[in-house]
């Protein structure tokens, strides 16, 4: 009876199992248009160099810094930063007053821990970056993760904001039922190449450097990406030269083998 019942039930899950797939099969092909349109103009991300890529890399202090400013004038009015904390921007070079500065013209909703009444008040540094509250359809993605979330990191980052334009003229005279949809914008980076969010970069000029750097649509795009590489991977330095200082370790540790092997093998080889 038990083995009856047992096939009994792996049939209706194979059962199951074959009219998902035809089910998916039929809304393939009644969504083929645009699978083929994503297929034929979806772009990989443009070549990207960070000073953090590769075994050694190292952040630079005054891009992440660059980074932040973009971050907190053009992108923090939809974007939140839930795993950042304040104090962490001490990571990027800022002292103790402006990390308490930048913190205090937040606002965060906590538990007074005298009264227990839940009340608004100044950010201090221990504070993480408090949740966007956002007024628009649907909620922007929170961007603390966002290079490691997304295939391409950084690079697709910064393709996705340099990447906004018209639609080619050659995908609406082959599909012209794929002309992007009021109320988004045509983004050959984007998966689906039709994204909600206008694009956030859009003249030189937007931010003004401290540092005096020009800050160019190009030259702000790489910097918040790299801001959000550290974002991301806040111990990246530490963890290269944790890598590095084994590889060393290891490849002493094999010359060192090695040398004792003939040292210890040498003369009963020649017998």
């Amino acid at each position: 009876m038990i083995r009856i019942f047992s096939i009994l039930v792996g049939l209706f899950f194979t059962v199951a199992l074959a009219w998902s797939l035809l089910l998916g099969g039929i809304n393939l092909s009644k969504d083929g248009l645009p699978h083929t349109v994503e297929k034929a103009f979806h772009e990989h991300p443009k070549a990207l160099s960070l000073s953090s890529d590769g075994w050694f890399g190292k952040f630079d202090r005054q891009q992440l810094q660059r980074g932040f400013q973009v971050y907190q004038e053009v992108c923090a009015a939809c974007h939140s930063l839930k795993h950042v904390a304040y104090r962490d921007l001490a990571a990027l070079g800022y002292s103790e007053a402006e990390i308490k500065a930048i913190a205090a013209k937040a606002t965060i909703t906590a538990k007074d821990p005298l009264t227990g009444e839940v009340k608004d008040r100044p950010g201090l540094a221990s504070d993480k970056f408090p949740p966007v509250v956002y007024a628009g359809q649907g909620v922007p993605p929170d961007l603390s993760l966002i290079t490691k979330a997304r295939h391409g990191g950084a690079a697709y980052i910064y393709s996705l904001l340099t990447g906004y334009q018209n639609q080619p003229a050659k995908l609406l005279k082959e599909f012209p039922e794929a002309k992007t949809p009021d109320g988004l914008h045509y983004n050959p980076y984007f998966a689906n190449l039709n994204i909600a969010m206008p694009a956030p970069l859009t003249s030189e000029g937007q931010v003004t450097y401290g540092d005096g750097t020009k800050a160019t649509v190009d030259q702000m795009a790489k910097d918040v990406s790299a801001f959000l590489v550290w974002t991301a991977e806040p111990k990246l330095e530490k963890r290269h030269q944790t890598g590095a200082w084994w590889l060393g370790f290891l490849l002493f540790a094999t010359i060192l083998a090695y040398m004792s092997y003939r040292n210890i093998w040498a003369e009963k080889k020649g017998h």
